[in-house]
């Protein structure tokens, strides 16, 4: 699967579009079937300390823990791990060409998050950063 398609039918929650519309956001929407990006520094969620998990806005899936996300200083929410593994689909993206990325999905339903980059630096477990949209997520504070 390329960062462009999506199958509902490849996923254990099956969201109808037209439905999804009326639920969301036009920002929302965009970025979760369309794979769209907000704006930097603009997030709802961005400088967010709430101790909770967040989810996936799309079909409720718990994709982050609080306890993993820091102050990337990129402009979006970031973490530096998943729940679990298979909480996330990871996608080889080439939009971007020659520089490649990875797209982070919602294993549940296939809605588009963001992107992880490797290697940055950052002072974290994984050095990893989960760059996510915060207008894809949901905080389920504690």
């Amino acid at each position: 699967m390329s960062s462009s398609d999506y199958d509902a039918d490849k996923f254990p929650a099956r969201l109808n579009d037209e439905e999804l519309r009326k639920k969301l956001d036009p920002l929302s929407f965009d970025v979760l079937r369309h794979g769209a990006t907000e704006r930097p520094f603009t997030g709802e969620y961005t400088d967010t300390e709430s101790v909770g998990v967040y989810k996936c806005k799309a079909c409720s899936h718990v994709l982050f823990k609080s306890e993993t996300k820091f102050h990337s200083g990129c402009g979006w929410p970031s973490f530096y791990a998943p729940t679990t593994d298979d909480a996330v689909l990871l996608i080889e993206d080439r939009s971007l060409a020659p520089r490649v990325r990875t797209e982070v999905r919602c294993a549940n339903c296939g809605s588009h998050l963001g992107h992880v980059f490797d290697g940055e630096g950052f002072d974290t477990p994984t050095d990893q950063r989960w760059c996510i949209n915060s207008v894809s997520l949901t905080l389920e504070a504690r």
